[in-house]
């Protein structure tokens, strides 16, 4: 039975704290893992649970699963931290699991935010974890693939857990409402629209939704016997600005340039818009995303429309003059015409094209003709011998090969007929049909 200091202490929790689910059946969300004859129940319930690895954005349950998973499987349950955690102590940890596990006893050991443990610190779970003396539970809101060794990746299993919905949000405020260890001995008074305001505000979040909550509660507050009650006031100061989820280095920073490159390249205007705002409120650094979009511009509409690169370019340096958040309609500027703006890809193609011929056969050399005899003795050596000049010629072109031997005729650049490269295309078959003309009347002299 608790003491009543316990109990007095509880009642100074947050209240997220208060309401964290003890068992499987107070979990809300993650329906794809948890629930009737889902997989990660089953394993729980068959007292089967493998070394595996958590992975989703905050407050969506990652360490009240894992606890719930050391309660269910009555396991000796080890919390590790990345920042005060060093070798020694996690050796002497495991080697207390190996003798644990000779008497019978189970031990989880739980590494929040695993991402955080450099490779020497994972590398001493790995002997571990291959014999069997711990089950490891990692949690991380970075992806795995990129945070977490590869030999330990390769023997957990990987459980992506997603944002919760609002609906999951609302149960749990309501539930918060309601039972004893939230507010469900007080008289709280608040109207179901409000409570889909802070579920919706939270962002998937049931951490933040739970501690609006318990602000809009105690800023409520009237006297020892009156009811509580929230009104609109109290919740919408509350409910200023989403906290969005991002990290400019992590897996959320690739998702959303990502996003915004591939809705930009779909023609996809208002999408661009919307993952660029996306960016910025976040705090993306605005000159990134005017570099991704300079690249851009030549990668996905090149000759189409070479205006893409003027105005991206000049966004950049826009950028650079006066920074957020003023830039971000130049930033919206760039996005909407290059969203617009005819697409071609056939300068990437090219070079990706050449760059394989460049690494991949045998580098030739320079042919002659078209090296610089810059000193007699180069000269001598026939260097810019035969050399043809152009713009000597009426139509600006002469027979002179300057490809190498082993790359004649090969072709990188086939313009497509989108918007200005249709012009492209139509010199570059003239071009071709002089060459087809004029090269075989050389070679026949």
């Amino acid at each position: 039975m608790a003491s009543l200091f316990e109990n007095e202490a509880a009642q100074f929790q947050p209240l997220a704290s208060r309401m964290r689910p003890q068992t499987l059946a107070e979990f809300v969300g993650q329906q794809h893992l948890i629930g009737p004859d889902r997989v990660l129940t089953k394993l729980i319930e068959n007292d089967e649970v493998p070394s595996l690895i958590f992975w989703g954005p905050p407050g969506v349950g990652k360490t009240t699963l894992a606890q719930i998973i050391a309660r269910q499987t009555k396991a000796e349950f080890v919390t590790f931290s990345a920042v005060t955690s060093g070798i020694s102590e996690i050796k002497k940890v495991m080697a207390e699991a190996e003798q644990n596990r000779a008497l019978g006893q189970k031990t989880i050991v739980f590494v929040d935010e695993i991402h955080r443990f450099n490779k020497a610190q994972q590398d001493a779970f790995l002997p571990y974890v291959e014999r069997g003396s711990i089950t490891l539970i990692g949690a991380t809101t970075e992806n795995p693939s990129f945070e977490v060794n590869a030999a330990l990746l390769s023997r957990t299993r990987v459980f992506v857990m997603k944002p919760l919905t609002t609906a999951d949000l609302t149960e749990l405020l309501k539930r918060a409402l309601t039972d004893p260890r939230g507010y469900g001995l007080q008289h709280v008074q608040i109207a179901d629209e409000l409570i889909g305001q802070i579920a919706e505000f939270a962002n998937g979040d049931a951490r933040i939704a739970l501690n609006t909550l318990e602000m809009a509660v105690t800023n409520a507050m009237g006297g020892a016997d009156e009811p509580i009650v929230v009104d609109q006031s109290a919740v919408s100061q509350l409910l200023t600005k989403k906290a969005l989820l991002y990290d400019k280095n992590g897996e959320e920073h690739y998702n959303l340039i990502s996003a915004l490159h591939k809705s930009m390249r779909n023609s996809d205007v208002d999408a661009a818009v919307y993952w660029l705002a996306r960016m910025l409120e976040a705090g993306e650094d605005p000159l990134y995303i005017a570099r991704r979009l300079v690249r851009f511009a030549s990668e996905d509409i090149g000759m189409a429309d070479s205006r893409a690169l003027e105005i991206t370019t000049s966004v950049f340096r826009a950028c650079q003059f006066i920074g957020m958040p003023e830039c971000s309609v130049h930033l919206t500027h760039a996005v909407v015409y290059l969203s617009l703006a005819p697409k071609s890809n056939a300068l990437y193609t090219a070079y990706e094209a050449a760059k394989k011929d460049a690494t991949e056969t045998l580098a030739e050399p320079v042919p002659l003709q078209i090296r610089n005899g810059v000193t007699g003795l180069m000269k001598d050596l026939g260097y810019g011998k035969d050399y043809q000049y152009a713009h000597e010629n009426p139509d600006k072109l002469t027979t002179m090969q300057t490809m190498p031997d082993n790359l004649i005729n090969q072709h990188y650049y086939h313009p497509t007929d989108q918007g200005s490269e249709a012009k492209v295309k139509a010199r570059l078959e003239q071009i071709k049909a002089w060459h087809h003309q004029h090269d075989a009347q050389d070679q026949d002299k």
